[in-house]
């Protein structure tokens, strides 16, 4: 007996990321979309029921109280996901917006106690329900520009009762919204004025004390191992701490100098090492020997005119699983269009329109250790889709700084919709 749809897209342009749900494309098989000419895709119960040519997807799903979406040959993807964000937050940082045009490095205002510190100052005193409604904001852009799961950080209180309330932030944002939100712990994001002088006694706190209470509202811990910041040493003792309480691993890595990171990513198992600016030959190759899927954020370097990208073309040529992010934040990287970054995908990290869309579908459903569930158009998954007012990949990132999306799809509900024709939707 065939299942029911609710929903039927027809005449679509397919990029269905297909056959990879157990593990992220790499090499060779890095930017296989899938691609399906006359397509459909058959929703029901929150699912894809099927998906494939129409007359496959009609026999292997009962389609006739189906609403019919007529897609006018637009480009159907899976819904983007976002692996890498700061989304809670509170206030804003301009001001330091200013300092780095007149050049001041990131660095120096971070020592200044600017930076990540400003933003800790506010989260602390900024109430629960704010936090909320700030995200919730930022959330609603990142849907209209197709973007349907999104890792959520937490590490703007650097003390145990912001960094729970940040979590608790994401908790509640997940049940009064659309996007689906996956909480990660970064309490090691910065050393706290409080122990400026001792950072061994912070890592202490975070090991003993805020791992042990946020075990179980967080599905990652991750960490930032960076000069000035934690050492890999120091980064090692909290990632071991978090996987002997059952977490899962991230950490930012070689964003400012080689520090091996990238090492330390691969050594532990953790799912993705981000960021990855001035990684080397041998963190390279450590990762391309390891599981862990380099997230890319071509957008922090453009807004801080570094001048310096994450050397994609050699980790794609070593068999790196790339995935791409906003690093959406206040301070270095205040955007949440994913759009925007899969054009710096292509112009910044020589990555192919075929390639970015892999990077902020399946890779990126990988570095949430969610490919079995979403990042690709296959019966059994979530129906999470987008439609885009675009007929085929290459002209997303190519006309840029503007929003493609048609419609959105989330668990096989229509959450958005730039549709101006009244015929797109019918029973």
């Amino acid at each position: 007996m065939k299942n029911k749809a609710q929903l039927l897209i027809v005449n679509a342009r397919l990029a269905t990321l297909g056959g990879f749900s157990a593990r992220p494309q790499r090499g060779s098989d890095f930017g296989r979309l899938g691609l399906v000419d006359n397509g459909a895709v058959a929703v029901g119960a929150g699912q894809i029921l099927a998906a494939g040519p129409l007359e496959k997807v009609r026999a292997e799903a009962d389609v006739s109280a189906a609403t019919i979406i007529d897609a006018g040959g637009r480009l159907v993807t899976p819904g983007l996901i976002d692996p890498h964000t700061h989304v809670v937050h509170a206030g804003s940082r301009e001001r330091e917006y200013e300092l780095r045009l007149s050049g001041t490095p990131y660095i120096e205002i971070l020592k200044a106690g600017g930076g990540i510190l400003n933003s800790v100052a506010a989260a602390r005193a900024a109430s629960l329900a704010q936090l909320v409604a700030q995200a919730k904001k930022s959330l609603r852009r990142m849907l209209a520009f197709g973007v349907t799961t999104v890792e959520a950080k937490s590490g703007y209180g650097l003390d145990l009762a912001t960094e729970i309330k940040m979590l608790q932030a994401v908790d509640v944002l997940n049940q009064v919204q659309d996007v689906t939100l996956v909480p990660t712990f970064l309490g090691a994001h910065a050393i706290p004025r409080e122990y400026s002088e001792n950072s061994d006694a912070f890592v202490r706190v975070v090991v003993e004390e805020m791992l042990p209470a946020v075990k179980d509202m967080a599905v990652f811990c991750d960490v930032f191992c960076e000069d000035h910041v934690f050492t890999v040493a120091q980064s090692r003792t909290i990632l071991q701490a978090a996987k002997a309480l059952g977490m899962e691993l991230k950490i930012h890595a070689d964003e400012l100098a080689p520090t091996g990171g990238a090492q330390l990513a691969a050594e532990l198992g953790a799912v993705s090492a981000d960021h990855l600016l001035h990684t080397d030959t041998e963190g390279i190759k450590a990762l391309a020997a390891s599981s862990t899927i380099a997230v890319l954020l071509p957008g922090t370097s453009f807004n801080l005119m570094t001048g310096r990208y994450a050397p994609a073309r050699e980790m794609v040529e070593a068999g790196v699983a790339i995935a791409l992010s906003t690093d959406y934040n206040p301070g270095s990287c205040p955007t949440e269009n994913l759009q925007l970054i899969m054009t710096l995908g292509c112009l910044k990290l020589g990555l192919t329109p075929a390639q970015v869309l892999a990077a902020v579908t399946i890779n990126a459903a990988h570095a949430l250790k969610m490919g079995d569930r979403i990042g690709s158009i296959e019966a059994g998954k979530q129906a999470d889709l987008v439609i885009f007012d675009a007929d085929n990949e290459a002209y997303l990132p190519y006309h840029f700084g503007v929003n493609h999306t048609w419609m959105v799809i989330k668990s096989g509900r229509i959450v958005y919709s730039n549709c101006e024709e009244d015929y797109c939707c019918e029973n």
